[in-house]
């Protein structure tokens, strides 16, 4: 572990977890785990098509000298790997490899390969231990922290899958270099969502830090992952399974995932997605809970400087609406939205009438913003 390494605890009692977040982590991941999980393991690391080629090496260099016994499984890049299909691919992966009960799957790569192996860690033997290694800023702030897992139906976004925790998250930030601008903004935009949803000094922090944060500044980023977990964690601390206001992280999800149903996966990153689902759910909190308009302007305002959506025109409101009833966070096919009263303060989710969310979707789109 380097003197740059910082640890955020979700505590969970007996699935508590670290989360190291440092420079220079991945050619040590094998000496961590070892702290967390002994040695002599069978190890399976899942990376996908992109991810492969810039990072698998190191890792296995690093498991192998820590005395490690590895495989490794790629998919290919992108959210329609999230599928019966190379779900299936990892479990045969797993018993060519030979895992037991005592094994560990390695979740290298972004949000879909850690909700892929995390799902076939938790679903595998019954379930084995994981470790996540997220190798893009949406995966280090947002998806590799808190058990969520599972796959994609046609029908809708993480519609099967289970919560099952990682052992450790291990958040390299030089692996950060090799995004894309796009890839960057899109993790973007969760962080984003966590100033709106909990902390109004963190989202004016990325105001005033723009600059910094698209140069990957090394003291920015290390600030600004941190935060992140340092909010998730304390959130899934509170409430693990969703049960009330671990919602709060659905912010902009209701409509953004639809977003990404209905145009494709793929079509539209998932932060791009979601951010026009935030500057929907300010309109509605606008309307809903008098959400100051000044601060939807200030929302709208800090996407477009991370080169984000503020409006969606790709899609018709009937089929965004359908895919919304069939959403997990739906009651009764009736879709759920979280709402907030200002810059950092997110209220639990409720049905709004659909006659308002018709009107807001029309009234938002026809502002082009």
């Amino acid at each position: 572990m380097t003197n740059l390494a910082q640890i955020v605890n979700v505590d969970l009692g007996d699935r508590s977890y670290p989360i190291v977040i440092g420079s220079g982590l991945l050619s040590k991941v094998g000496e961590q785990i070892k702290d967390v999980l002994g040695t002599g393991l069978r190890v399976l690391i899942v990376t996908d098509s992109n991810v492969e080629p810039l990072y698998l090496n190191q890792l296995q260099d690093s498991l192998g000298k820590a005395g490690y016994n590895v495989a490794s499984q790629p998919v290919p890049a992108g959210e329609a790997s999230k599928s019966i299909e190379q779900i299936a691919s990892i479990w045969s992966a797993a018993v060519d490899a030979r895992l037991d009960r005592k094994s560990v799957i390695v979740a290298l790569g972004g949000g879909v390969v850690g909700d892929l192996a995390g799902f076939a860690a938790a679903s595998y033997l019954r379930g084995v231990k994981f470790v996540q290694v997220p190798t893009s800023l949406l995966a280090m702030v947002d998806s590799s922290v808190g058990g969520k897992t599972g796959i994609n139906l046609p029908q809708g976004k993480n519609l099967v899958g289970a919560f099952h925790q990682p052992s450790m998250v291990i958040a390299d930030l030089n692996l950060l270099s090799t995004l894309s601008e796009r890839e960057f903004s899109s993790g973007m935009a969760e962080v984003i969502k966590y100033g709106v949803i909990h902390d109004a000094d963190l989202f004016a922090k990325l105001e005033q830090n723009v600059s910094e944060l698209r140069q990957l500044d090394p003291e920015s980023l290390a600030f600004v992952v941190k935060r992140s977990c340092e909010i998730k964690a304390d959130v899934v601390r509170q409430d693990e399974r969703e049960g009330g206001v671990r919602a709060w992280l659905n912010f902009g999800h209701t409509l953004g995932h639809a977003i990404e149903n209905t145009c494709g996966y793929g079509v539209h990153l998932h932060g791009e997605a979601i951010a026009a689902g935030m500057v929907y759910a300010a309109r509605l909190s606008e309307v809903q809970k008098g959400f100051p308009p000044d601060q939807t302007q200030r929302l709208i305002d800090l996407f477009t400087a991370f080169d984000l959506p503020t409006t969606f025109t790709d899609g018709k409101w009937s089929e965004l609406l359908e895919v919304m009833t069939a959403d997990k966070k739906a009651e009764n096919a009736v879709p759920r939205f979280v709402l907030a009263d200002r810059i950092g303060k997110a209220l639990l989710p409720e049905e709004v009438p659909e006659e308002i969310l018709a009107a807001t979707f029309r009234s938002w789109i026809e502002s082009g913003s």
